[in-house]
């Protein structure tokens, strides 16, 4: 039987078209992680635990993420946010005014976080038992749950965030703590190591929600909303310069570093949620260098 001849052109032109669809498949999944598209629908931000999203869509539709409604402004921009632990694939769901209903899976990347251990502790800063200290802490924590549930229409959210203050990363969002040998709630904010008393700045605009000068766990503290119910937190601060209300804008000096609460230094410990849901911040800003991390 005569073999069939195979030239090399032909072989070589194959394995050329091959690598191009290798390289047009893992380019659309690179793509695919800072921005998704549907028809009628665009996503664009970190997909990732702890990672912030902001979508586009038909001014009018509605949305659904993690079953629940989601706000959307006239022009149809929204945000979405994934927790710490958020499982890999999760919904999103597009009613657009003509009523047509389009589903999406997003795809989350997956994280692994440091574990941050710290010994030799007082007893009572890593299990405070008396009473009235719990009852303080529960008062302080609905206070903080209910300057979180605001949901205005502003999207100060859309600026390009800035960092509050100036100095190396000292703690990372999600890293576990395990305080005299005792694991405690994971770390959800990124702490920024400054001199006591330097500035804190808004890192984007909105209006506060909270500031309060002492409270147990996160002293000074001041919770700053941009719209949407994506809102900063500020902890550990020395001196408050704004107050519950008041409308700062980005860059704005609102506050000063301090080492108030349970802390064992002076450290901006800067967090940010949408409502419930912890997300980075770190995602939110240019790269910094990390220290001890």
């Amino acid at each position: 039987m005569k073999k069939k001849f195979i030239s090399p052109y032909f072989f070589s032109h194959h394995v050329l078209l091959i690598i191009a669809l290798c390289f047009y498949f893992f380019s659309s999944i690179i793509h695919a992680e800072i921005q998704k598209v549907t028809n009628d629908i665009s996503l664009s931000g970190q997909f990732i635990q702890g990672g912030v999203v902001f979508g586009k869509t038909v001014p009018g539709s509605q949305i659904i993420f993690d079953n629940q409604i989601i706000r959307l402004s006239s022009s149809g921009s929204f945000v979405i946010g994934f927790n710490r632990d958020e499982p890999e694939i999760v919904s999103l769901q597009v009613t657009t005014p003509d009523g047509i209903t389009h589903s999406k899976n997003i795809i989350v990347k997956m994280r692994e976080y440091k574990v941050q251990r710290i010994n030799g502790l007082a007893k009572s800063k890593v299990s405070p038992g008396r009473s009235d200290v719990l009852d303080r802490i529960k008062k302080e924590g609905a206070q903080v749950a209910q300057a979180r549930k605001r949901n205005d229409a502003r999207l100060d959210f859309m600026e390009h965030f800035i960092w509050p203050a100036k100095g190396p990363i000292s703690g990372v969002y999600g890293s576990q703590r395990i305080l005299n040998g005792q694991p405690k709630q994971p770390h959800f904010g990124v702490d920024v190591a400054a001199p006591l008393g330097s500035n804190v700045v808004a890192p984007a605009s909105g209006i506060v929600t909270l500031a309060h000068s002492d409270m147990f766990y996160s002293g000074g503290t001041i919770i700053l909303d941009h719209g949407h119910g994506l809102s900063s937190t500020f902890l550990h601060l020395s001196q408050l310069l704004v107050k519950t209300g008041e409308r700062v804008k980005q860059g704005d000096l609102i506050a000063k570093v301090g080492a108030t609460g349970r802390v064992t230094g002076a450290h901006l410990d800067w967090r940010m949620n949408l409502f419930k849901r912890r997300v980075d911040p770190q995602l939110l800003v240019s790269p910094r260098n990390n220290i001890n991390n």
